[in-house]
Formats: C-alpha cells, structure tokens, sequence
C-alpha cells in the first residue's frame, strides 16, 4: 500500500471515530435548530449592516455603536445555545485529533520515530506569531 492509500485509510478511519461523528451530529442538529438558524440570520445581517455603515463617506458613530451592540448581543445568544455549545464542543474534540495526526507525521517527517512521535498539547501557548514551528 503506498503513501497515498494510507492516507486515504486514514481518512476512511476519521470518518468512524466518534469524535467526527459527534461532530457531524453536532452540525446536524445547529442546521435543524430553526431558532440558532434565525439567530445567525440575524447576526449576519447586522454584520452586513455594519459593514455597508463603515463604508459609508461619512459612518454614523452613533449607528455602528448600536449597530456593534446588537451584534455582540446577537452572538452571546447564539453562543449560549445548547446545539452551538455542543457543535464547539465536538469541534474542539475533533481539532484536536486532527492536531495530534498531523504533529506525528509531522514529526516523522522530521525523522523522529514513529512508535513514539505525539503530539503534546501543554507545548503550544497558541501565540503562533512567536511560533519557530511544531515540534
């Protein structure tokens, strides 16, 4: 089996974990929620509404200010639903697999042996800016 196959093995295998598959119910249910659907509706607009005031000649402050509050209103309802509580929730479970399988080829690339290579979370403070790359 070659490189290419494996890989596709691989994908075949993410498919049946129960983190994608979590994660796909997750999405199932946020795309079934008619009102987290309304309520990123709604924030969609107001993001549009903000942008087409900040590209005004001359934007209303007092606007984009209400505008910007009923935006952030808008997101901390959506946040606080439980369908998109459980969606990031199942996101940052499957991120984080996904991190761990490309760290170790990563590293095996690099030449570090298969049989041990992993990926350490605690390794990473997340400021990628001041990043010299994954080990």
């Amino acid at each position: 089996m070659d490189i290419i196959e494996l890989s596709r093995e691989i994908g075949r295998q993410l498919q049946q974990d129960e983190r994608y598959l979590a994660m796909h119910r997750a999405s199932e249910a946020c795309d079934g929620d008619l009102e987290l659907q309304n309520l990123i509706g709604e924030f969609n607009l107001k993001r549009m509404a903000i942008n087409n005031e900040s590209n005004q000649e001359t934007p209303n402050e007092a606007k984009l200010q209400e505008l910007n509050n009923d935006l952030r209103l808008i997101y901390s309802q959506v946040m606080q639903n439980e369908n998109m509580q459980n969606y990031n929730a199942a996101k940052q479970d499957l991120d984080a697999l996904l991190n761990r399988v490309s760290a170790i080829i990563s590293q095996c690339a690099d030449g570090v042996d298969p049989d041990t290579a992993d990926y350490e979370e605690s390794s990473c403070g997340g400021d990628c800016g001041s990043c010299g790359g994954c080990h």
